[in-house]
């Protein structure tokens, strides 16, 4: 299985790029993104791409592509709503109108989050566009499509938090995070990670997964 994924720089990429990794059905991981990793691996290959609008150039690579894990993402905190809505939206739907060009029997896997609103109609913007995102999603057309709502995610395998109110809760947090987990009202990046592998592969039938679906799926697979 080869996979195209995105944030691999993030919190959340970073944990699914070191699944996919270490799993032995996957055969090849492209990484895509504004700057490189730093890893080296057999199965990793890195793409350095500047326009998330714009994927003319790598059709070649996604036509090998059987799924995109889409793990690309940024806090609303101190953003426009035109930027946010440009790199949570725009870039999403290019990318899977790309995907589906190259490939429409490709599957895409979006890690949204936890209070998306499908409706596009509630008051929080950044819940209004992750919604649109998640319905433009599907009517691509693509094989299929999972959206992942987690909540409070768990950075595991040393894996640090990204950005600035995570840094500064996890230290308050990580005494129960184990709790919050086995509850549902938390999940890791561990299980965030082998949950998108699942749904590329074909293996998930919910549509949309919340932390409770994320933990289920990951500890499957762990079996």
């Amino acid at each position: 299985m080869t996979i195209l994924l995105t944030g691999a720089t993030g919190m959340v990429g970073e944990g699914t790029l070191l699944e996919a990794l270490d799993h032995p059905e996957v055969s090849r991981v492209i990484s895509l993104g504004r700057r490189s990793t730093g890893r080296e691996h057999p199965k990793l290959k890195e793409i350095v791409h500047s326009d998330f609008l714009e994927y003319d150039t790598i059709a070649d690579e996604l036509a090998g592509v059987d799924a995109c894990l889409w793990c690309l993402g940024i806090s609303v905190v101190g953003l426009s709503d035109s930027d946010y809505r440009r790199i949570t939206h725009d870039f999403t739907i290019a990318a899977a109108e790309a995907l589906h060009a190259a490939n429409p029997a490709a599957r895409f896997c979006y890690v949204s989050g936890a209070g998306t609103d499908e409706s596009e109609e509630g008051r929080l913007m950044w819940a209004r566009v992750k919604g649109e995102t998640e319905n433009d999603l599907k009517r691509v057309g693509l094989a299929g499509v999972h959206l992942f709502r987690p909540g409070l995610i768990r950075p595991m395998r040393e894996i640090k938090p990204r950005d600035r109110l995570q840094k500064i809760a996890y230290p308050f947090l990580a005494p129960i995070m184990p709790l919050l987990v086995r509850w549902n009202l938390s999940t890791t990046t561990i299980a965030v990670g082998r949950a998108l592998i699942a749904a590329g592969m074909g293996r998930v039938e919910q549509e949309v997964l919340g932390n409770r679906e994320i933990n289920e799926v990951a500890e499957r697979e762990e079996a």
